[in-house]
């Protein structure tokens, strides 16, 4: 089985991670697991063990990282990820030297460059390599890796990635993968507007749209944005496959890191506003695509 070599651990089985290491799992990698609810691990372990004997489920990070040459994390933001890894407990603690710690989260390029310099000195290298395509993404094997820190360790790596996600782009030093999901957030953030706005408009001018989906989907508008979360729109589907607080977070992320670069950015900043009213409705657990609905309030709809 392709990478049965590699000792393999995942910490971090929330949205993103717990199909990411069903696929690690699947692919014939021995894997050791862990999460902050036990369970998790456990119920993921016990799942894949009648296929792949070799997955196993532990309390702490440190152990997971005893137990691998390779260990991913996918996590809320830097500080799950600075205690995770360099915690008291952390895998850092457990990895043998030149063990590879990949963190998949969505953080701030400062933070990954600092957490990278800490794990060097104790003997580790660290990977920042955030991730888009979403839970679907995640569950089919099918996401893109943005890729910071060393090139070689990347290629060593190169096998784990590869059960996870469809494209794995080295961008640079470490930083480099956060600074990459930064623009990829920053057109996930317009594109969400454009297709919010053409729906409401489009439903307040009275037409048929599943038949203008088609349409548009077929010509120069269309995108992902369109295709998936239009497509979402329309059936009323507000469901979260990337919620709104989380893209609250990541829109935080960049437009700060934009701010201290000294780069405008109007259409981020507008999304980010424009999520704020609904997560002052109590509606931040939704998914993303639920901005059309305030679209149609501020049109005179009814919520």
């Amino acid at each position: 089985m392709a990478g049965a070599q590699i000792r393999v651990g995942f910490v971090g089985l929330g949205t993103m991670g717990l199909g990411m290491a069903r696929n690690l799992g699947r692919a014939g990698f021995p894997l050791a697991l862990a999460s902050r609810t036990r369970a998790k691990a456990d119920a993921l372990a016990a799942e894949l063990s009648p296929h792949n004997p070799r997955v196993r489920a532990f309390a702490t990070p440190e152990e997971v990282g005893r137990e691998a040459d390779v260990v991913v994390s996918c996590l809320p933001d830097s500080p799950q990820v600075e205690e995770v890894h360099l915690g008291a407990a952390g895998t850092s603690r457990g990895a043998a030297a030149g063990a590879i710690l990949i963190d998949c989260s969505t953080t701030a390029a400062e933070a990954a460059r600092s957490i990278a310099s800490r794990l060097s000195e104790r003997g580790h290298r660290f990977l920042d390599a955030p991730v888009s395509g979403g839970q679907k993404g995640a569950a089919e094997g099918t996401l893109t890796f943005f890729v910071g820190g060393d090139g070689g360790a990347l290629e060593e790596a190169r096998l784990v990635f590869e059960a996870m996600g469809k494209r794995v782009t080295h961008l640079g030093p470490s930083g480099s993968g956060q600074l990459g999901k930064a623009a990829n957030q920053i057109l996930v953030a317009c594109n969400l507007l454009a297709v919010s706005e053409a729906l409401a408009f489009a439903k307040k001018a009275g037409l048929p749209l599943q038949a203008l989906h088609t349409a548009l989907t077929g010509g120069a508008a269309n995108s992902w944005a369109l295709e998936v979360l239009g497509k979402k729109m329309i059936d009323r589907d507000f469901q979260p496959a990337f919620a709104i607080k989380h893209q609250q977070k990541d829109l935080a992320i960049l437009l700060a890191t934009a701010r201290a670069g000294g780069v405008p950015l109007p259409g981020a900043a507008l999304v980010h506003q424009l999520l704020s009213a609904l997560e002052a409705q109590g509606r931040g657990d939704l998914g993303t695509q639920a901005l059309l609905t305030l679209y149609e309030l501020m049109g005179g709809e009814k919520s």
